[in-house]
């Protein structure tokens, strides 16, 4: 079938794919072959495999498995060969005629090749070293593009000769390919053969089948997906990371890896290193991908490859969105140069060469010319584009080498995933053709000062793909129909046409491109390019664009930077930083620059500068100028000693700013939410403290700030981890330097945390983008770089992501890194930073405004006022010319140098050398004067800071040791200081300055030095800040200018630009407008203003960012760089002014706040003043601190700020200097003088109002001044970070209004970790299992305040933890303590342990209710109350009833009870929850008893988890439940607790106080909870280990007691049962344990009081009160000697205000509440009241006593209840039932009269008869309002009547106690519900004033009569017909029925 279209010419794809989806599926074993429709619109190509038909061209590695051999069960049904014809020849490489076919022996023999056909090469599985010659017709072979080849064969065997073989498979016969598959054209034609110089015949390259020619042009980047990593890495890291050196790579600029010189591989053979300089890609990441997986053991490549890609046929269900098809492009090319010796030169071999992969250049070498570098001032960087790349050979060292074109153009091939929706797969990708001519059209349109960035390319591909698909796009958008769109009209441009057309576009351009096209192969256009090079032929070009296409329709090409200024910047940003830092180390050591030094000496015309410098010393020894020494005192105000004081220095208040606190809160909520997460990833509950560690980068200065800010803070002491008096070494130990030291810190830190199970430990990573390398990558480079990968092997550790107790939160301002596909952070853990104005409305009303990246672009491009971001044009003119003078020495050594001697010069044309102004740029000038004239504005001599960035640690030292120098011959010393900050060094600052800076903060320590640059506030110094990255040291606000020119080409990706940019932000007051006050403070001159806007700024102004085609490159600032444009002085002045006055030292200040975050505290910005010293060891607490500590010199901060603001003045000073200053400099001094006697003004004043003046090479202002397409700043479309890359580079541009949120959202799709990041091992892309739980990332702009934000976290996050400890206890008095008798009702022995039986018996019963919840309840008479009850005072007036009870927090013990929002280790078994036990299954067991009360049988039902069945005894396992096991009395274990508890719950579920783990102290006991049957479901998920007795339906609605009801009668019930059960066993009845516990479930803790008695009588005593667990009070009572004895057993409600008179006493006989311990078999026959909703416990209590039982209450024992604000009786809420208002129904409308009109309601009637009573009852009793000597007579039951009334309760029962009512007389009689035991008799014992009243409750009107006539009321009691009432309830609803009346 394979052949059945042979010959015959298809156009439509259509048919194509039908016809393989036939073949395939006959082939298949599959029975559902693939969609024909799904072939044809699903295809990714971009995957580089086709399905070519249904079956498509197998991967080049997989057929290389078939080489290889494949596994065994592979193959289901292996291909069958013919049996070869008798005596014909079957030898491997010979055709079955018996004639040679391999290349190696037939490549100089002559071959015919018919017109048509081409010679190719097969590859036979037998002989994978050989390929055999074919000749084959070129119709049946692919285009370039993969396309058009005709289905079928035709070819011919070039051995015999033999012609026509019309099929593949007949072919392969005869050429002995002996295959074990399906022989198929795709898989086993592999190259193109072609004849080189020679003649002989080559291997060409690879026939490209569908896209496998991507491959193999290609190397495999964009189908390194993650799948061909992992087996990498288990090569070891010498094979994971060649191509890696280094984690800073650059691959944001259009350059990439460089072939670096032969030199470096002198271990190499020669035939090996051709093939690795000019590989596609060095040994970089996309060839190791490949080829490295090749020459892995061929069963592991098989398991890697197996699955990458569409799989073949016998595969099953391979989808185009599987993993493997998906767009897995990671463009990995970094910017590194390959640093072959450290990636291990035993792998360079197998990079280079390995696998048919690796590119095969043809022709001969190209020799690099010897002088070339000499020639052209300039390496050329020659970027590789399409085709095969020639081999170089020669002068190596004179050109660099790239592959991260062709990369590019690999990735723009691949359509990404953002389009597949649209169809993408039918869609073609931009033609090589094309993707060249856009190339020159981008690089024609660039500036001669402009660099090609990668990202401008990728963008235009992009526009030019989707514009040029834009109908199929649309198209598939709407779905409309299932065939893809007509292609586009425009025709595409073809290989032939191209040289021509971009000679025609290279033609507009003034030869600053030039194309050369080649006839046969690059490397004649690389000769030519260099011939024309050596004879200067190219030196107006820029760009050389070499073509070769004449190579099969395919094109070859190759891009070659030649322009001195961008070759120079590209090749210098393929340089890793430690590379750059050694090249700069090597012409530093070795003299290199001395030819610079000799240049600048020519210059000056008085020759070498040095030497006018010593003679100007000489001539001005023992008399500087006055001009700068002279300190102008007269507009000083003097302080008390005489001394003068500058009133701007003032101090800032230090404090948390709103917007911090804010961002606290939200960390803290997001904390909450992990813990709130049912995933029990952090459980907040068991922690009782928080400490933390703050990891920041090993910077000494940061190290002593932060330090500063933690001392200041006060967090230690909040956090309970430092006493009254905070030490340094308390501090320093939570403060940690990422060094080679940290790790036995970090070591302790975790130890601790193991330790300390119990406190939340919160590790800080500050300044989190720095150092994510890897530690595997820390393994190969440790030895020249040991700072790096420690965070990765300390935070990263094992230990810190498994500690439960240890949450992890990075904190930095460029988080791009971080925001990686594989990052272990999850989206929903990121808190930003939020933006303190929305829509012009001020959120947090904070006094300062922040003044950060933006607002400096905004200020600048607005055109008010002088720019804030500016270059300087005379000194980048003069750096490009001495680059192009010294080619060999890397431009920051220039740059440098030229700053420095601009330094130099300016130092001394201020100093009395005009003469050398011409020697320095206008910017400079401007500097040095305002640095030099600010300390005179001032009283004090505060003055200005220069900020001069110098990356480069080496050339820093040049810096200042030269600047130290020219300030010596200038006698300058005492004017200003130079310090030289390093990361790794502190702050060293002359005496006289420290004296200085003492002075103005005030401080008296001897000792101190300055060790911050937030202490030098105030001081006049030009700072040096080395270092490759600024590691978040803040800087101070008399901050005035930020000199960044030298900053190099390396931070041109968005983190490094914005970190340096962010050393200048700052914090502005926000009363003054910017631009306001800016222009004002400069007092300009119409010269001036003309001067700032000379150029383009206006337009600027008024086109605002859409000028951005030309302003971003073109503008050029006058003012500030250009001198040309007016004459110096004019525009010194307008620069100078500037300077001073707007950018003054004043702007510093701000800046710093901004960057404050160090010295204040909490608040970074705070930081400002005093804030910022630093604390010292024996400082006091940071109160003291605040004031004068020497430690911290908080004022000066502010104060200094201030000062420098006061450059106005200067500003109108320098200003007027300035432009004097072009005739001599002399008349400088007295401008300035007289300025200063107009106002002496420090220049502090302006910098609350002012930020500082930056300045920016050229390069890097023009990449912040442009903006792209999305309205964002170019430098945003950067690459985020060295260590990222990006994931494809069909990706949309980041838009203006993206959030916070949304960007990081782009940067996880959009990036993906390099190997050398941390990340990148972490393979989970974005699930939720690949974050990690605890680890948050908080994001915000530099110096914005983070720092205090996170410490304000830590406190409000410690507060949280104590408040989650802490619970709300009901605290009050007892009540009715007044009414307590004196008589002889004390328990004598003090000391007992337990009752004496004897003795508690004759104890009387104290009837009074002494518990403070019965506050408003009725007090029950005694007869001992005599008279005495007239006086109870009323402890509440009624309308305090609802008055909240009091509480008390206290801390909870480790003996509480919980509720369900506690977990813990040790008790997630006991809740059920423990990971390793499935959620405990339950069973539902009913349980009936019958009780004659009820009328009938009562249906209970258990739920048992498995886990407690062990406690209940079963007719069978699995079977009826029979009874609960109850103990012995005699049992004396004290393993467990004998009385089974039950707690009776409602309302509840989530707030109950359940968990009894803890308060049994892990002891065995039974819980059971009692709950409704509605109720159900919820509490049994909630408390899925908790046995549940479910209560019938009938009580629904029932209160209170029917759950104490039923509880007792099933107990009693139980014990007889179990009583029956175990007498068989031979155990008496009454050893059967009969107590059971009835707990509220708000019982939280339990006390016990420990007595020290004197003396056995002795009246004085001492206690205490301490917390007990629940098990060591039930043990003690339990062992009660004769404790069955008594029926009810309770403890004391605590209060903090008991009296020691309560616990003096160690037992009571009176009421019990709450947690009573209760006798079933006693009490058999009393009863509960199961109608009651309140009070029932005192009811129970009257009844048992007057059954004649003992009640006992241990008075050293005291239960706390919890106060829960849900659930309980809160839960009864009375409605109306009708009317759907939900107004309150109000007590009186509880009841109403029989058969009337009134509203009914929705409650039980017994609850409305409760309440009304309760407020009511004055209504039916009214002779008894307060009167305490006539209470009404109660029978057989207690119902509150309100506080006002008094009650008397007698039972009528036979035998029972009763109090003497004999001399009583009552005010009213109360019958409820009464039984046939009252009888007519009864009453008529009793007394009753006249007019008193009566009052019967009945179940119903009927039995009401018959009660009446029954106990002969009417005798002596009159009723109306109007007295009967009933509950406003009804009939379906059963109201309660009563009758008053009064006494005759």
């Amino acid at each position: 079938m394979g052949n059945s279209y042979a010959g015959q010419l298809k156009t439509t794809r259509f048919e194509e794919v039908l016809h393989n989806s036939i073949e395939a599926s006959l082939r298949s074993n599959n029975l559902v072959p693939r969609p024909i429709f799904s072939q044809l619109y699903l295809e990714a190509e971009q995957h580089l495999s086709s399905l070519e038909g249904g079956s498509r061209v197998d991967n080049e590695e997989e057929e290389e498995e078939g080489e290889g051999g494949l596994e065994p069960n592979s193959l289901p049904n292996p291909y069958q060969l013919h049996p070869p014809p008798e005596g014909c020849c079957t030898t491997d490489g010979f055709c079955q005629a018996g004639r040679d076919l391999r290349l190696v022996s037939i490549s100089n023999e002559p071959i015919d090749v018919p017109a048509g056909f081409l010679l190719v090469g097969a590859k036979s599985p037998s002989l994978p070293d050989h390929l055999l010659v074919c000749a084959v017709d070129k119709r049946f072979l692919p285009d370039d593009n993969g396309h058009n080849a005709l289905l079928g064969f035709s070819g011919n065997c070039v051995g015999c000769g033999k012609k026509g073989f019309c099929y593949f498979t007949e072919f392969s016969n005869h050429i002995n390919l002996k295959l074990t598959t399906q022989p198929k054209k795709q898989k086993h034609l592999k190259y193109y053969l072609v004849r080189n110089a020679q003649g002989t015949l080559t291997k060409g390259s690879l026939i490209c089948w569908k896209g496998s020619e991507f491959r193999s042009r290609q190397p495999a980047a964009t189908t390194c997906s993650s799948s061909l990593f992992p087996p990498l890495d288990s090569s070891g890291p010498l094979a994971a990371f060649p191509g890696e050196p280094a984690p800073g790579t650059n691959p944001g600029i259009l350059m990439g890896a460089q072939a670096g010189p032969a030199s470096d591989l002198p271990s190499l053979s020669a035939a090996v290193a051709p093939a690795i300089l000019n590989g596609k890609d060095s040994p970089k990441h996309q060839q190791l991908a490949k080829n490295a997986l090749s020459a892995l053991p061929r069963p592991a490549a098989l398991g890697i490859l197996s699955n990458s890609g569409p799989p073949k046929k016998r595969h099953k269900g391979w989808s185009p969105e599987s993993p493997s098809a998906t767009d897995g492009g990671y463009t990995l090319s970094g910017g590194n140069r390959a640093k072959y010796e450290g990636a291990g030169v035993s792998c360079v071999p197998q990079v280079g060469m390995v696998g048919p992969a690796s590119v095969v250049a043809s022709g001969e070498p190209v020799s690099v010319p010897e002088n070339l570098l000499k020639i052209c001032k300039a390496k050329p960087v020659i970027f590789k584009g399409h085709g095969n790349f020639p081999y170089l050979c020669g002068n190596l060292n004179d050109v660099v080498v790239s592959p991260l074109l062709h990369t590019c153009y690999q990735n723009s091939q691949s359509i990404s995933r953002a389009y597949e929706q649209y169809g993408a797969s039918a869609i073609q990708p931009i033609s090589e053709e094309m993707q060249l001519l856009l190339t020159v059209y981008y690089l024609v349109q660039l500036a001669a000062d402009q660099v090609p960035l990668m990202e401008d390319l990728e963008q235009i591909f992009l526009r030019s793909w989707r514009e040029s698909h834009l109908t199929e796009i649309r198209q598939y958008q709407q779905a409309a129909q299932p065939f893809p769109a007509t292609p586009s009209t425009a025709a595409p441009v073809t290989s032939a046409q191209l040289p021509w057309l971009a000679s025609l576009a290279a033609s507009s351009c003034n030869d600053s491109v030039h194309v050369i096209e080649c006839a046969y192969s690059l490397a004649e256009g690389l000769s030519e390019m260099f011939r024309l090079l050596i004879e200067g032929k190219l030196a107006k070009t820029n760009y050389v664009v070499i073509i070769c296409a004449c190579r099969n329709a395919a094109i070859d090409s190759c891009i070659a930077v030649t322009g001195k200024y961008q070759a120079r910047i590209l090749s210098e940003s393929l340089l890793t930083p430690a590379e750059y830092q050694k090249e700069v180390n090597y012409e530093l050591v070795t003299g290199k620059v001395d030819s610079l030094g000799a240049f600048f000496s020519s210059l000056c015309p008085e020759g070498d500068i040095d030497i006018l410098l010593d003679k100007f010393h000489q001539e001005n020894q023992g008399h500087i100028s006055s001009s700068l020494t002279a300190s102008v005192t007269k507009a000083a105000s003097l302080d008390v000693s005489g001394a003068p004081v500058c009133t701007s220095y003032h101090l800032e208040p230090r404090g948390t700013r709103p917007l911090q606190l804010a961002v606290a809160q939200k960390l803290l909520s997001h904390v909450c939410s992990i813990a709130d997460s049912s995933t029990q990833n952090l459980d907040l509950g068991s922690f009782e403290k928080v400490d933390f560690l703050i990891c920041i980068p090993p910077s000494e200065v940061t190290y002593q700030q932060t330090l500063f800010h933690v001392w200041h803070s006060g967090v230690l002491l909040e956090l309970g981890l430092d006493k009254e008096h905070m030490t340094r070494q308390r501090v320093e130990q939570h403060v940690l330097k990422l060094d080679t030291e940290a790790q036995t810190k970090f070591k302790a830190f975790l130890q601790n945390s193991f330790q300390n199970p119990h406190t939340l430990f919160v590790l800080i990573h500050d300044h989190a983008h720095w150092d994510l390398v890897s530690s595997a990558v820390h393994n190969l480079y440790s030895q020249s770089d040991p700072s790096v990968g420690w965070v990765d092997r300390l935070l990263n550790c094992r230990e810190v992501k498994e500690a439960p107790n240890i949450v992890t939160l990075h904190v930095t301002s460029f988080p791009y890194a971080l925001q990686t596909q594989h990052t272990l952070i999850s989206p929903y853990n990121e808190i930003h930073w939020p933006a303190s104005y929305s829509n012009g409305v001020d959120l947090y009303h904070e006094n300062k405004k922040y003044f950060g990246l933006s607002e400096f672009i905004e200020s600048t491009l607005s055109g008010h006022s002088l720019p804030l971001l500016r270059y300087d044009s005379s000194f980048e003119a003069m750096v490009t010319a001495l680059g192009k003078r010294f080619p060999r020495l890397h431009s920051a050594v220039i740059r440098t140098f030229v700053l420095v001697q601009h330094y130099a010069a300016a130092l001394m044309a201020v100093s009395g050398l005009p003469q050398m102004k011409n020697y320095t740029s206008v910017e400079t000038l401007e500097i040095t004067q305002n640095l030099l004239s600010s300390p005179k504005q001032c009283p004090c001599g505060h003055g200005l800071m220069v900020l001069l960035r110098v990356p480069c640690s080496p050339l820093a030292a040049v810096a200042y040791e030269r600047l130290a120098h020219v300030r010596a011959r200038l006698a300058l010393e005492e004017h200003f200081e130079i310090i030289l900050g390093t990361p790794s060094s502190g702050i060293t600052v002359g005496k006289h300055f420290v004296k200085q800076l003492k002075m103005w903060q005030k401080i008296e320590d001897a000792e101190w030095r300055p060790q911050t640059y937030l202490e030098l506030e105030g001081l006049p110094c030009i700072l040096i800040f080395s270092g490759m990255d600024p590691h978040g040291e803040s800087l101070p606000r008399s901050l005035r200018y930020c000199d960044l020119r030298l900053i190099n080409s390396s931070c041109l990706v968005r983190t490094a630009l914005e970190q340096e940019l962010g050393l200048a932000a700052y914090f502005v007051s926000s009363e003054v407008p910017l631009e306001k006050g800016a222009r004002n403070e400069a007092l300009e001159s119409d010269a001036e203003k003309l001067s700032s806007t000379d150029n383009e700024d206006e337009e600027l102004g008024t086109e605002g960012s859409t000028s951005e085609k030309r302003s971003p490159v073109k503008r050029e600032r006058s003012c500030s760089h250009d001198s040309a444009s007016s004459s110096l002085s004019s525009k010194a002045s307008g620069s100078a002014l500037l300077g001073e006055a707007p950018a003054q030292p004043a702007g510093p200040p701000q800046a710093e706040q901004a960057r404050s975050p160090p010295p204040c505290g909490p608040s970074e910005e705070g930081r400002a003043p005093g804030e910022k010293q630093r604390p010292r060891a024996g400082q006091g607490p940071p109160s003291v601190v605040s004031r004068h500590s020497p430690g911290l010199a908080p004022q000066p901060d502010c104060g200094l700020r201030p000062c420098q603001r006061s450059v106005p003045v200067l500003a109108a000073s320098s200003s007027s200097q300035l432009s004097s200053s072009g005739s001599s400099s002399s008349s400088v001094v007295p401008a300035t003088g007289m300025l200063v006697l107009q106002a002496s003004q420090c220049s502090m004043t302006k910098a609350c109002r002012q930020p500082p003046v930056v300045f920016l090479p050229k390069l890097v202002y023009d990449m912040v001044m442009s903006t792209d397409g999305s309205g964002l700043p170019k430098a945003a479309s950067l690459l985020p970070s060295h260590s990222v890359m990006w994931a494809s580079s069909f990706r949309p541009l980041l838009s203006k209004t993206m959030t916070s949120t949304e960007q990081s959202l782009y940067y996880r799709q959009w990036t993906v970790p390099r190997p050398s990041h941390m990340d990148y091992g972490n393979r989970a892309e974005g699930r939720v299992d690949g974050f990690h739980p605890r680890r948050l990332l908080l994001s915000g702009p530099p110096q914005i305040g983070k720092t205090g934000a996170y410490l304000q976290f830590l406190s409000i996050l410690s507060r949280m933890l104590i408040r989650l400890t802490e619970v709300d206890v009901y605290d009050e008095e007892e009540i009715n303590i007044n009414l307590r008798e004196d008589a002889d009702w004390h328990y004598v022995q003090l000391g007992d342990s337990w009752p004496d039986l004897e003795l508690f018996r004759k104890l009387p019963f104290d009837y009074i209710i002494h518990d403070p919840k019965y506050n408003d309840a009725s007090l029950i008479c005694s007869h001992h109350q005599g008279v005495k009850s007239e006086d109870r005072g009323m402890s509440r007036k009624p309308e305090d009833l609802y008055v909240r009870r009091q509480t008390a927090r206290m801390r909870l013990s480790k003996y509480a009870a919980y509720n369900t929002y506690h977990h813990c280790e040790q008790c997630h078994q006991y809740m059920g929850f423990h990971p390793r036990y499935q959620l405990y299954e339950s069973s539902l067991h009913a349980f009936a008893f019958s009780y004659s009360m009820l009328g009938e049988e009562v249906q209970l039902h258990f739920i048992i988890p498995k886990s407690k069945e062990h406690h209940f005894v079963f007719s069978q396992p699995g079977g009826q439940l029979e009874s609960m096991r109850l103990p012995l009395v005699t049992d004396k274990s004290h393993e467990y607790i004998k009385s089974p508890t039950f707690t009776p719950t409602t309302g509840r579920h989530e707030h109950g106080l359940f968990n009894l783990y803890h308060a049994m102290d892990g002891a065995s006991h039974l819980h059971v909870l009692v709950v409704k049957e509605y109720e159900m479901a919820i509490y049994k998920k909630y408390w899925p280990n908790h046995i549940m007795l479910v209560l019938p339906s009938v009580f629904n609605s029932a209160g209170v007691g029917a759950a104490h009801f039923l509880i007792k009668e099933l107990s009693y019930h139980n014990l007889e049962l179990e009583r029956n059960r175990q007498e068989e066993l031979g155990i008496k009845p009454q050893d059967i344990w009969p107590f059971i516990v009835i707990s509220d479930d708000s019982c939280v803790m339990w006390n016990v009081v420990d007595i020290d008695c004197a003396g056995e009588r002795s009246r004085e005593f001492s206690w205490s009160e301490r917390n007990v667990s629940l098990k060591y009070i039930m043990q003690h009572i339990e062992a009660s000697p004769d404790i069955t004895h008594y029926a009810l057993i309770g403890l004391r409600k605590w209060s903090s205000k008991t009296r020691a008179s309560e616990v003096r006493e160690p037992f009571s006989r009176c009421h019990v509440h709450d947690f009573i311990i209760l006798n079933v078999d006693l009490t058999q026959n009393v009863q509960y009241n199961q109608n009651r909703f309140m009070c029932d416990d005192v009811d129970f209590n009257l009844r048992v006593h007057s059954a004649g039982l003992l009640l006992c209450r241990f008075n050293r024992f005291s239960v706390m209840k919890k106060q829960i604000a849900v659930g309980g009786h809160r839960s009864f809420h009375i409605t109306s039932k009708v009317s759907e208002n939900s107004a309150a129904v109000v007590p009186a409308q509880y009841i109403c009269a029989p058969d009337s009109k009134h509203t009914f309601l929705a409650a039980p009637a017994q609850l409305l008869l409760e309440k009304f009573l309760q407020h009511h009852s004055h209504r039916l009793f009214p002779l008894s309002l307060k009167n305490h000597g006539h209470p009404v007579l109660s029978v057989d039951c207690y119902l509150n009547l309100g506080s006002q009334i008094s009650v008397c309760y007698v039972s009528s029962r036979p035998h029972s106690l009763n109090i003497s009512c004999s001399d009583l007389i009552f005010s009213g009689l109360l019958l409820y519900l009464c039984d046939s035991f009252v009888g007519a008799g009864f009453l008529k014992k009793f007394h009753f004033l006249k007019g008193a009243t009566l009052c019967v409750i009945c179940q119903d009107r009927s039995s009401l009569r018959q009660t009446v006539v029954r106990l002969e009321l009417e005798d002596e009691w009159q009723f109306r017909l109007r007295d009967e009432f009933q509950t406003a309830n009804a009939r379906e609803d059963r109201p309660l029925f009563f009758l008053t009346g009064r006494h005759i």
